[in-house]
């Protein structure tokens, strides 16, 4: 094994297509419209476009295997023979593919969960002891071929065995005891791909910037010597992302891989990489320019850091801290945005030219970027001194704030008063909030935005959606209503429209999970609420029906999760702010007659640290954003919160503390193990498991419904029991969503 250093790369890749090609061509083949063929085309198209670019761009390292139908974690799932045993039944391999991923009429999908502290969802994998781990190669391959024949230098990506085994979800037994199984597969692995023609492989572990025992850097340690063993195979790259490895470095630097990967956009790389003296033999691929935030990156910073990192390793490659999957993919095709701001950013294509410049700095001096470290520095300067990242007065408002401004009454007093007041029934019925966007709603929103139509028209148009969406819940027999949110393109951009210090895109397109993609509005100054926000809609909804209309809202902490945030001040300082401007939001509910308010914060636990060290001071914060946000009513007015596909143990007591009357939580696919860890927290609030999973197209029967709520009421008294979908309904289609709660109805009916 003989393979030369290179100078420039990214760590994977963005799949979707710059205009979402492959979601509407998975789509068209999920409803029939297209093939197989059709949609292997489109891929394979999208993969050409991106090696040609990547290469034609100066990178000398090109990431392939990144590309997914759906998600990484499955395809190496896949990969290794580790599909779950129910989906065996599906002939067709892509068919059976998106089986696991999404469930079909009679099989239900693996769990889904946040990808570390990001918002990109991946399935979760399922092991136990009847689990056989077997090596089908053909898909890489075949991509490493692809690349191979266009000429591309290409370097195969794949999920490290500790992270696919940490992030997995067994059954009984140490999750790393399967790595006596997997190991041999993944080196075997290894000589394949050298064999088709692979220098580099990279194996990604981002799990080693999570706390580790020291059982679990012996893994390290014993795993990565055994992979890197032998010369029948390609150099060994070990990407580390998402933070820094701290005592995992120095135990994968003892093995003899060649290369390790770390996200150098923290505090401090170079102290952190000084001691770790293994590090002289290898390849440090240093991520200077952030992978996971839309700025410019500092040139001249980033410059520095590379100088003082090229001393601890034999040589230092630049690249993006992570996979570009977390941004848009270019901002050429953003017209609409404010000059000055967009130069500011950098979306995947401009990261990747700041990663050539800085690789050409450190091989032939900055001279020969000079155009490039100017811009960068000019930029800079403007953001510093442009008078909209400052607003005196909501910062004067949040320093006179006091403790009282952020208590209500105790939990169980809001109670008594609320039954009073709502009257309504035991295990009472309903939505979370969004309702499906019709092609006839999405119609409405394009003709607006290219001048088709007036606004007035749209106002019509949307009480026109209000109303249908009001009398099906009437039909149906749900308790507490919404209104659907026909006019909320996506429940973080609709507030970002509306609030000062946010900007919107009209390409950013990020993928979140599948097919679902979303525009993460840029956080640039400080927030303000110029007007309201919802009271024109949901006022208008509560004139269509005699029953409670519940208002939605996005919390604080999900704004933030779901946006491209500001980097010159603290994220507790933004999260206030945002915070602010929702309990302004919710008093003018009130004021209205609106007695039931739901505050979403699904990315509660998407934001925790990954180190246990750093998250107690998150979960301060993030509590008293969201009770900044929703405490400023009285004790009648019912407040709800929505968290969702989360792994909740680590938050329940912070989940408790939001002290929201009600929290409605993902359980459907995690068969209600939630509520365990809440009754073991001391739970005694208001409770809506999810009872039926909406992120799969199947529609449960009212059986399965009633038992989800038998379980559920194992773990929570009736009173406090709420009956609703685990999420919200907009990406489901109107036959099934009827269906569905038509069952979920009757569910509840029967229990009652």
């Amino acid at each position: 094994m003989t393979s030369s250093p290179f100078t420039a790369t990214v760590l994977g890749l963005p799949r979707v297509g710059p205009h979402r090609e492959l979601k509407r061509a998975t789509e068209a083949y999920w409803a029939g419209r297209a093939g197989a063929a059709d949609l292997r085309a489109v891929a394979a198209g999208l993969r050409r476009d991106q090696l040609r670019a990547l290469t034609e761009a100066g990178l000398d390292s090109v990431p392939v295997g990144t590309f997914s139908y759906y998600d990484h974690v499955l395809d190496t799932a896949a990969l290794l023979g580790a599909l779950p045993a129910r989906v065996a039944g599906v002939a067709d391999p892509l068919d059976r593919y998106f089986a696991a991923a999404r469930g079909t009429d009679s099989v239900a999908p693996l769990e889904m969960t946040k990808w570390f502290d990001t918002n990109y969802h991946y399935l979760v994998p399922e092991i136990d002891a009847a689990t056989r781990f077997a090596l089908h190669p053909d898909d890489l391959l075949e991509q490493l071929a692809e690349a191979l024949e266009l000429g591309v230098p290409a370097r195969p990506v794949v999920l490290g065995p500790l992270t696919f085994l940490k992030l997995s979800k067994h059954a009984d037994g140490d999750p790393l005891d399967r790595l006596r199984d997997l190991v041999p597969l993944y080196r075997e692995l290894l000589t394949r791909l050298a064999e088709a023609g692979a220098a580099w492989v990279q194996l990604d572990e981002p799990i080693l910037v999570t706390d580790l025992s020291e059982p679990e850097l012996a893994a390290v340690r014993a795993t990565y010597t055994a992979l890197a063993a032998g010369d029948d195979r390609p150099a060994v790259l070990v990407a580390t992302y998402f933070g820094h490895p701290g005592a995992a470095l120095a135990a994968l630097a003892a093995t003899p891989v060649e290369g390790i990967a770390l996200d150098c956009t923290g505090d401090a790389p170079a102290e952190a990489v000084a001691p770790v003296s293994a590090l002289t033999g290898k390849l440090l691929v240093a991520g200077v320019v952030d992978g996971r935030n839309i700025w410019r990156a500092d040139l001249d910073a980033a410059l520095s850091t590379l100088d003082t990192l090229l001393g601890s390793a034999a040589a230092v490659a630049v690249s993006s801290s992570c996979s570009l999957l977390h941004v848009p993919y270019a901002l050429s095709a953003e017209a609409g945005l404010d000059e000055r701001l967009r130069s500011w950013l950098a979306f995947g294509a401009e990261k990747v030219a700041e990663i050539a410049a800085l690789a050409t700095a450190l091989t032939e001096g900055t001279d020969a970027v000079a155009d490039a470290l100017r811009a960068a520095r000019d930029a800079a300067a403007t953001r510093r001194t442009d008078p909209r990242l400052r607003d005196e007065t909501v910062r004067a408002r949040l320093a006179a704030l006091t403790p009282a401004d952020t208590r209500r009454a105790p939990a169980g007093d809001r109670r008594a008063k609320q039954r009073a007041h709502l009257d309504l029934p035991p295990l009472p019925t309903t939505t979370i909030g969004s309702y499906p966007q019709t092609p006839a709603i999405r119609r409405a929103r394009a003709e607006l935005r290219a001048g088709g139509i007036d606004r007035a028209e749209y106002v019509r148009r949307m009480r026109a959606e209000i109303d249908a969406v009001i009398a099906l819940q009437e039909r149906l027999g749900l308790d507490v209503l919404v209104h659907g949110e026909p006019e909320r393109n996506d429940m973080v951009q609709y507030f970002a429209e509306l609030l000062d210090g946010f900007a919107t895109t009209e390409h950013g397109w990020v993928q979140s999970y599948g097919t679902r993609c979303v525009r993460p509005p840029i956080l640039f100054g400080d927030v303000t609420r110029p007007a309201p926000m919802t009271l024109e809609w949901i006022g208008y909804a509560r004139t269509r029906t005699a029953k409670p209309v519940k208002a939605m809202l996005t919390g604080p902490v999900t704004i933030l999760a779901w946006s491209f945030v500001r980097d010159d001040q603290p994220l507790a300082d933004s999260a206030r702010q945002v915070a602010l401007a929702i309990r302004d939001e919710v008093a003018d509910l009130e004021a209205s007659g609106v007695r039931i308010v739901q505050v979403d914060e699904p990315a509660l636990r998407e934001l925790l640290p990954l180190r246990a060290a750093e998250q107690p001071a998150y979960l301060a914060w993030s509590v008293a954003a969201f009770r900044l946000a929703t405490t400023g009513v009285a004790d009648t007015t019912q407040i709800h919160t929505h968290l969702c596909y989360s792994e909740f143990g680590a938050i329940i007591d912070a989940i408790a503390g939001l002290d929201a009357d009600v929290t409605s939580i993902e359980a459907a696919r995690s068969r209600m193990e939630v509520l365990g860890d809440l009754n073991a927290a001391g739970f005694d609030l208001g409770v809506g498991p999810g009872v039926y999973d909406i992120h799969s197209p199947r529609v449960p029967s009212v059986a399965e419904i009633t038992e989800a709520l038998r379980a559920a009421l194992k773990g929570v008294p009736a009173e406090r029991l709420w009956v609703n979908p685990d999420c919200g309904l907009k990406t489901r289609g109107p036959v099934e969503v009827e269906a569905s709660l038509r069952n979920l109805v009757a569910a509840a009916h029967a229990l009652r």
